[in-house]
This record gives structure tokens, C-alpha cells and sequence, in this order.
């Protein structure tokens, strides 16, 4: 009962990613996670990468500290248990396609009748609203339409994707921390509930740091650089003599001094136009040649 959202109660209507992540983080800071999954299997996640027995390593880190409850949504007694739950709940989460619960009986009008203090947490593709909200949308879709992939990987080549399902959980932390801000709202507000909205490719986009007013003020688009971060200078990875693959960045104005001491460059360390990032960048590709030396 320590915890930040110990007495919030969330029930999940979500499967794979981004809304079970979302529901995991609340859980895993107290909140009592009931988890709605069909008769048929369950999530999906159950059965996706590395088995443990009969159940995915993945689902015992996405569904911990959750509570999981079965019901068919298509069935009237399964939607009636679960408005039931709903008119108990602080938020429900859910990452069904817009429009699907509406054809259930379980929107946002149905529940919040029931429940005027209730936050819903929508997560999707495109939103609940606008040209593209009736269509499907994975974090692959995101990712791309977010700006992501077109920045990631080497110029000579074509965009890649990170190593993890980047996309779908930064759409869960969007949607975590919206939760909280609903939350809040009610408290200082009268009490009253209002739908979070997360859209997978709004979530990515969001975090593009200067990319959108570079390209509104100079027409600039950022490409795609490998390991370089574009711009702040060094930051890179080297290769060994050995085959092996070391990380350095040395941007901070002091940090770059004594990097340079360190692999034997004491005249770069005290040149004039290196003791700032903006100087350091017009001199990158020597900067770089200069660690390569020493890494390798």
C-alpha cells in the first residue's frame, strides 16, 4: 500500500503491446490491473519468442502484477461483466481498432454513463479521429509514419528498425502518463473523466526532437547517419583490434578536453575552435578519424 497508485483500480482491454505495457507500468506501481482476455488463447502475447513451458517469457514480463479474467466480449453476459467491472474502475485501458467497442456496448459514452469519474485510455494506429483512424496500424506503421525508421541505420543502405518493438512503447508511456494527467484532472476538477487518445504514429512523431522546426525554418531533413548523432560531436562507435565495438561520446565542452588528453591528442584538447560543439562538428570527420586511431 506504499506505492504511488496503490487503491487505482485499471482494467485492461488490450492484447500484444502497447496497451499491456501501458497497464504493466501502472502495475507495477501498485494500481489492481484486472486483465480482460477472450476464451480462445487469450493474448497472444502468451504464445510469442522464447517459451517457458507452455507460456512466453515475454508474457511474464508484460502481465506481472496483473490480475487476468476471461470473457467474450461478442457474448452479452461477457460485455455485461465487464461494464460491471468498468463502473468499478479508475481508467480502462484498451488498444482495439476505433469503433470496435462502440459496436460492443463498451465505448466511451457507455462506460462513462456508468461511471462519470471513469478514464479511458485509447490506444491506436491513427487515433479515434480523423481520415485514417478506421485503419490498422501496428508499431512497424508507427515508427515509419512517426519519422523514426527514415533516420535510423546507414546512409547507403535502407532504414532499419531498433531492436525492440520501439514504436508500441512509446505509445505506452504516452498513454501511461496521460492516465496520470486524467488522473489529476479529475482530482483538481470535479471529479469528472475525459478519454486519453494516443495514436501510435502521434506518439512516435513526438519524439523527433528538433527534426519538424528544422524542416519548417531551413527546409532541412535530417538522413540517416549510423552511429554519428548528427550535429553533436563526437559521439560514435569504434572498432577495436580486435573486433570489438566501444561507444564513445566525448560532447560535453570539458568531457571532449579530456578525451582528447586521454588518447594522446593534447593539441586537439587545446585547439581554440574545438572548445565548443558548434566547432567540433565542421571538424567531425577528423575528430572521428582521431578516436578510430586510438580505439583501433
Amino acid at each position: 500500500m506504499n506505492k504511488p497508485l496503490a487503491g487505482v483500480k485499471v482494467l485492461e482491454l488490450g492484447t500484444l503491446i502497447a496497451g499491456p505495457f501501458c497497464t504493466r507500468i501502472l502495475a507495477e506501481f501498485g494500481a489492481e490491473v484486472i486483465k480482460i482476455e477472450s476464451p480462445d488463447g487469450g493474448d497472444p502475447l502468451r504464445k510469442w519468442r522464447k517459451m517457458h513451458g507452455e507460456t512466453s517469457l515475454w508474457w511474464a514480463v508484460q502481465a506481472r502484477n496483473k490480475k487476468s479474467f476471461t470473457a467474450n466480449l461478442k457474448h452479452p453476459e461477457g460485455a455485461e461483466a465487464v461494464r460491471q467491472l468498468a463502473a468499478q474502475a479508475d481508467i480502462v485501458v484498451e488498444n482495439f481498432r476505433p469503433g470496435v467497442l462502440e459496436k460492443l456496448g463498451l465505448g466511451w459514452e457507455a462506460l462513462s454513463a456508468l461511471n462519470p469519474g471513469l478514464v479511458m485510455v485509447r490506444l491506436s494506429g491513427f487515433g479515434q479521429t480523423g481520415p485514417y483512424k478506421d485503419r490498422p496500424g501496428f508499431g512497424a506503421i508507427g515508427e515509419s509514419m512517426g519519422g523514426l525508421r527514415y533516420v535510423t541505420g546507414f546512409a547507403d543502405r535502407p532504414p532499419v528498425r531498433t531492436g525492440i518493438s520501439i514504436g508500441d512503447s512509446i505509445a505506452a508511456l504516452w498513454a501511461a502518463v496521460g492516465a496520470l494527467m486524467a488522473l489529476r484532472h479529475r482530482e483538481v476538477n470535479g471529479g469528472k473523466g475525459q478519454v486519453v487518445d494516443v495514436a501510435l504514429y502521434e506518439a512516435v512523431f513526438a519524439m523527433m526532437e528538433s527534426m519538424v522546426p528544422e524542416f519548417d525554418m531551413f527546409g532541412f531533413m535530417r538522413e540517416r547517419t549510423g552511429n554519428i548523432m548528427p550535429g553533436i560531436t563526437p559521439s560514435n562507435t569504434h572498432t577495436t583490434r580486435d573486433g570489438r565495438h566501444i561507444i564513445v561520446g566525448g560532447n560535453g565542452d570539458a568531457i571532449f578536453q579530456r578525451l582528447m588528453r586521454a588518447i594522446g591528442r593534447p593539441d586537439l584538447a587545446a585547439a581554440p575552435d574545438l572548445k565548443d560543439n558548434a566547432g567540433r562538428d565542421l571538424r567531425a570527420a577528423e575528430l572521428y578519424a582521431a578516436i578510430d586511431a586510438w580505439v583501433g
